[in-house]
């Protein structure tokens, strides 16, 4: 064959070649390159603005044709740069947007340069100018998701500046557009760090349901270190972690966080036993078991909410979750260092009468002790629960002991007049247990149905042959 043939072979053969030659007379000398650019910054400080950027604008298209990413982050950075020293932002950002919008541009050039935008961001003069750099910036960056990451981190950058005016629906508002969980490179600190900040700012708002819904987004285990988490590891979708942004707190810390948000988001609702378990996983958390200052007024919290907790089923959990949660509690090897307390759940576990006399002389200064708890605008509300509790307490344990009992000698073994008591089971907040049982021409008849019972409260507590009524166990008893 000789060598002018016309095959297939010789025209691959060509291909490759012209690829090689183009490859060859596209690559730039990096070296000679940038003594071009600072040549073309040195324009600049001679005060020469306009020929500066137009000499770095052609040197960037010559890197961006040859596609060299180095010679075209060096380039972008000059421009930048040369507009940042010179103080004009307005020219800064126009610059920013042209050359994101230039044909061709390198994904890594304008991720380059987007980060060294917002380096410049804390050093502008005012807010006024600080904010309009961030929207230029979103502008960029919108859509791109290769820059997901640094738009986040300018949102959460922009809803701190509303909340430091003031305007906390506003920065609520805004940062809730992002949905960080979605990204695939961004490190699981900084994830978990910005739903936080999202819930913060809900719970801030008073928006309590929205706020319920972006925390469903961490799982309690997601605070366990795992294979994956690591900076540079590959992430589930195939790309690289990265770094986390700088003041990111470390997975223990943004548990504690988490658990303090849920702790006042329960709080809200009253919800004692939900309460009483965030404390629980704070005071497992790593070292806090190692500070007498940090988990004494995390146990002493654990125990008073473990007692203010209903001891009958509820949506958040059976009645034996609570016996559960008090045994457990009570098990802790520091519960020896405070023997008031486990004498407070004592008192909740053996089936004795407790009177709420000697109970409040007994535990009435560490009740006020608890500010966060028996304080402030759930004062009232935790103050008649925990007496609620100890009359709950006394029922129980008279139903280890009676299937029947008058309405009077009930009322002096719950330390309540008889009105009281009625008034209780009328209302619903004691018949839970309580049935009535009345004796009506000699024949004996069991209210079954609560619902029958409260329908009827109002007509049958005006005749004095229903002051006879049986306790019954609670329903996990029976």
């Amino acid at each position: 064959m000789s060598v002018g043939e016309f095959t297939v072979s010789n025209i691959h053969m060509d291909e490759d070649k012209r690829e090689e030659e183009k490859q060859k007379d596209s690559q730039l000398d990096i070296e000679k390159f940038k003594v071009d650019v600072a040549a073309a910054e040195q324009l600049a400080e001679q005060g020469d603005f306009t020929r500066s950027l137009e000499a770095l604008l052609n040197l960037e298209k010559q890197a961006r044709v040859a596609e060299d990413v180095t010679a075209s982050k060096a380039a972008c950075s000059a421009v930048l740069q040369v507009c940042h020293k010179a103080n004009h932002l307005k020219q800064l950002e126009e610059h920013i947007v042209l050359l994101a919008k230039r044909r061709g541009q390198l994904k890594q050039v304008i991720q380059a340069f987007v980060r060294q935008a917002m380096g410049y961001i804390d050093g502008l003069p005012n807010q006024e100018s600080q904010v309009s750099l961030i929207k230029t910036l979103q502008t960029v960056t919108e859509g791109k998701i290769f820059v997901e990451i640094e738009r986040a981190r300018l949102t959460r950058k922009l809803a701190a500046m509303r909340e430091a005016e003031g305007n906390i629906a506003e920065a609520a508002d805004i940062l809730q557009e992002v949905a960080v969980e979605t990204f695939g490179a961004m490190a699981k600190t900084e994830k978990i760090a910005y739903i936080l900040e999202q819930v913060r700012l809900c719970l801030a708002k008073k928006d309590y349901i929205r706020a319920q819904i972006l925390a469903r987004k961490i799982s309690p285990r997601a605070f366990q270190k795992q294979q994956g988490d690591s900076t540079g590891e590959i992430g589930i979708e195939g790309t690289a972690i990265e770094e986390a942004d700088a003041g990111i707190p470390s997975l223990g810390e943004l548990k504690l966080r988490y658990y303090e948000l849920m702790i006042t988001y329960h709080q809200h609702y009253n919800s004692y036993l939900e309460i009483c378990r965030c404390y629980k996983a704070i005071y497992e958390s790593d070292g806090v078991q190692d500070d007498p200052a940090v988990w004494g007024p995390v146990l002493k919290k654990i125990c008073w909410y473990a007692v203010l907790a209903p001891k009958y089923s509820t949506d958040e959990g059976s009645s034996s979750d609570v016996t559960t949660l008090i045994n457990t509690t009570a098990a802790y090897k520091h519960m020896g260092d405070l023997p008031l307390h486990k004498q407070l759940l004592s008192t909740f576990t053996n089936p004795e009468i407790v009177r709420w006399g000697l109970f409040e002389a007994q535990f009435g200064a560490e009740v006020a002790a608890e500010t966060d708890i028996f304080a402030g605008e759930y004062k009232e509300k935790r103050q008649a629960d925990l007496k609620l509790r100890v009359t709950e307490h006394n029922l129980l344990t008279v139903a280890r002991y009676y299937t029947r009992i008058t309405t009077t000698r009930l009322a002096e073994l719950l330390d309540l007049t008889p009105d009281l008591v009625r008034q209780g089971i009328r209302g619903g907040c004691m018949s839970v247990w309580v049935h009535v049982w009345c004796g009506v021409c000699g024949s004996p008849q069991v209210t079954v149905a609560r619902a029958c019972w409260i329908s009827h409260a109002g007509m049958l507590w005006q005749q004095e042959a229903l002051s006879w009524f049986v306790v019954e166990r609670t329903f996990a008893d029976r």
